[in-house]
């Protein structure tokens, strides 16, 4: 039985979580007394509490984060009312701000704020010690990067065979938008470079082949990002998945050359535009320069096999409904396969709050804190801009529409306006976008694109069964027959894409088996040592 007990609630089983692994490769002569017992938030707590207690351990660590702080609260008041004496140890983002405002800390024994390899040791060593008088809330101080062990040895078989791997070449951001976590995220760390590789190396003996970097910035430091992208090219093998995030003014030649070697279906490019308005990314301290920008992703488009993921957020401070319109239709005329729209959240640590009173910023008090309405988009608005949100995940993101979502803009000038049309009257059919069979939603397509937008019932329903194909699929939905009665499958069907951003799971815009916006920092400890 384990003394000592990491856990946390992913936001699905395949997510394997990489801050837990950071802290027990960390925990020295304890990592013999501890182990890893990980969940997921389908799980009920009072369940998830009965398995934790049969441990039997001493102290529990668990990971809070904004997609599991409200069942983790569940979780922790259950293990302190049935085991007052177990020692419960709080890590991650949601608790290293406004710590001592939640309610869920004033549960839990200790806090840990801040990058928690150090600081968890030590204090897991003078709790079983039996030491009285240690603090409460304990701010932990960076971390030496060449000093820390090695997480990669924790994950086992099944996380390599089964679940999402993620690895840091480096922590920090150089940047400081005001609504991302990452801007207190100072200053820019990276781990020593072969060593790094040489774990790459091991993971690669292993069997493992999809990799996520957590980094926050991949293309800041030129010389490791092209000895990175080195490396992989002289690994390749059948199934290789590398998923980096990058600044999207950033990409010289030497990086273009290395990404335009690697083949189709190897690489994915998070690239966060956030906003094409400057005056409002002055607002929010966020610097790009987008004529490069634009340069770079007609690059990447046209040069490279890459994925490119790009990432807008509605709701930002002075900007209304029309200019988010104007950016989405600006992002997508670039054509990255996918955009993924987030909500603006107000993230604990993060300097965005200060916009409040100006522009009537008014968000949840719940997690995840979503912004309700602004000076510049009143609450109807931001329903409608949330409901566009989630279509475009089901609809846009999904891989399950490639060739009929056009049809919903065509010949239009503005793509946002005619997808928010489509939204709109999806909505209020439906009156849901989530757990609706895919066959129900191509129906929907086809009735709106016939019914409301006047294309060709032929024409619009080749569209969606060569979609409906990509999958494998090989039978003909019923409501496409009167239409396409001689239609037999394609002798090669083409499979959708793989799993967005990273596939993190849940959060940001809601659907479409994507990275969502809350959950892209699911595998690193970060701000708070994912205790």
């Amino acid at each position: 039985m384990p003394e000592i007990l990491l856990s946390t609630l992913n936001a699905k089983y395949i997510h394997a979580s990489f801050g837990l692994r950071c802290l027990r490769a960390n925990l020295g002569e304890l990592r013999e007394r501890s182990a890893i017992l990980e969940f997921n938030i389908g799980q009920r707590p009072l369940e998830i509490a009965e398995r934790i207690l049969a441990e039997r351990p001493r102290i529990v660590g668990l990971g809070v984060y904004i997609w599991n702080v409200q069942p983790t609260l569940e979780l922790v008041v259950v293990l302190k009312r049935i085991q007052p004496g177990l020692v419960v140890v709080l890590g991650g983002p949601e608790v290293s701000h406004e710590t001592e405002a939640q309610e869920i800390t004033r549960w839990a024994d200790h806090v840990v704020c801040g990058e928690g390899e150090d600081v968890f040791r030590l204090l897991c060593g003078r709790v079983l010690a039996g030491e009285a008088g240690i603090p409460r809330v304990i701010a932990a101080p960076l971390p030496a990067l060449p000093l820390l062990r090695s997480p990669y040895g924790e994950y086992d078989a099944e996380d390599i065979a089964n679940r999402l791997v993620y690895v840091e070449a480096s922590r920090g951001c150089p940047f400081s938008c005001e609504f991302c976590l990452s801007s207190a995220d100072i200053p820019v760390r990276a781990f020593p470079l072969e060593p790094f590789l040489g774990e790459m190396g091991r993971l690669l003996e292993r069997g493992l082949l999809h990799f996520k970097f957590v980094d926050r910035t991949f293309n800041l430091h030129l010389p490791t990002s092209r000895r990175i992208l080195e490396f992989f090219l002289e690994r390749l093998r059948p199934g290789l998945f590398l998923h980096f995030e990058m600044v999207p003014d950033r990409l010289p030649p030497e990086l273009r050359g290395l990404l335009a070697r690697f083949p189709p279906g190897t690489l994915q490019l998070e690239v966060g535009i956030q906003t094409f308005d400057t005056e409002v990314a002055a607002l929010i301290s966020r610097r790009q320069d987008y004529a490069r920008m634009e340069d770079n992703m007609r690059f990447l488009r046209e040069h490279t096999s890459a994925h490119v993921h790009a990432d807008l957020i509605a709701g930002l401070p002075g900007e209304d409904e029309e200019g988010f319109g104007r950016g989405f239709d600006r992002l997508l005329a670039m054509g990255p396969q996918e955009i993924q729209v987030g909500i603006l959240k107000r993230l604990r640590g993060t300097p965005i709050g200060r916009h409040d009173a100006e522009w009537g910023m008014v968000y949840s008090p719940l997690p995840p804190y979503e912004i309700l309405r602004t000076r510049k988009v009143p609450f109807e608005a931001m329903q409608r801009l949330r409901r566009f949100a989630r279509m475009w995940d089901l609809v846009g993101n999904s891989g399950n529409f490639t060739r009929s979502v056009r049809l919903l803009w065509e010949g239009a000038a503005s793509p946002f306006a005619e997808f928010t049309a489509f939204s709109e009257w999806y909505h209020a059919r439906e009156g849901r976008h989530h757990a609706i069979a895919l066959v129900r939603t191509m129906e929907r397509v086809f009735e709106y694109l016939t019914q409301v937008r006047g294309v060709d019932g032929v024409r619009a329903a080749t569209a969606l069964w060569e979609d409906y194909q990509q999958g494998g699929r090989v039978e003909l939905p019923p409501f496409l027959r009167p239409y396409l009665p001689d239609a037999k499958p394609a002798r090669h069907s083409m499979p959708g894409r793989r799993g967005g951003g990273g596939g993190d799971g849940e959060g940001g815009s809601g659907a479409g088996g994507k990275v969502p916006a809350t959950t892209k920092r699911q595998g690193r400890h970060g701000a708070g040592g994912g205790v």
